[in-house]
């Protein structure tokens, strides 16, 4: 008895000394595809030009500064709208499809939208097309040549062209905030955060 508690006494340290079982290593997540890696920046693009487009009010959606430099310039609606032509048609070429909607004059968007929930639906329409086509870009077709809507200059690729998308969308997203700004309205992407 004397040595079968002393054999234990002894073994403790030893036992105290292994080391613990290893838990299984979780395997590496699965690298994102092209188009959603992409999509997950683009999806700030929306959200911002969203809200800003619907932070004006009704009755300010076709002003426009008038003053010094500013004369000429698209309204608050051709902003929204031009950006939502370019979104479909530029989707519609990653896609390799016609455009789901109309765009009809691409600068001015179409003509047949003349309410503020009549141009926001056809943005959001807009919007989710193009990150539609953004997520279908993957490492096998995100190279593919696009013919340049431009008409000038080099071709573009469908990972060129999600670049563009992102960066026109905040380009007339700059402007609708002066435009908010000047009507004395905060921009929500500015407004103070409530505390949790």
């Amino acid at each position: 008895m004397k040595m079968t508690v002393l054999s234990i006494l002894l073994a403790l340290p030893l036992a105290a000394q292994a080391p613990a079982p290893k838990a299984p290593v979780p395997a590496p997540a699965a690298e994102p595809a092209v188009g959603a890696a992409m999509d997950g920046t683009y999806q700030w693009v929306p959200m911002q030009f969203i809200g800003a487009a619907e932070a004006m009010p009704e009755d300010k959606f076709d002003w426009a500064p008038s003053q010094g430099e500013f004369k000429g310039v698209k309204t608050f609606a051709q902003q929204i709208k031009h950006v939502s032509a370019v979104n479909f048609a530029m989707g519609a070429m990653i896609l390799g499809e016609k455009p789901p909607a109309e765009v009809g004059d691409m600068e001015m968007g179409p003509d047949s939208l003349k309410t503020k929930a009549e141009i926001v639906k056809y943005m959001k329409d807009s919007f989710a097309y193009a990150r539609k086509a953004i997520q279908s870009i993957t490492a096998q077709n995100g190279s593919r040549p696009i013919k340049n809507p431009f008409g000038q200059g080099p071709d573009f690729t469908a990972i060129g062209m999600a670049t563009l998308l992102a960066f026109h969308g905040m380009d007339h997203y700059g402007q609708m905030v002066e435009y908010l700004r000047m009507n004395g309205i905060v921009p929500p992407a500015s407004r103070p955060r409530p505390k949790s």
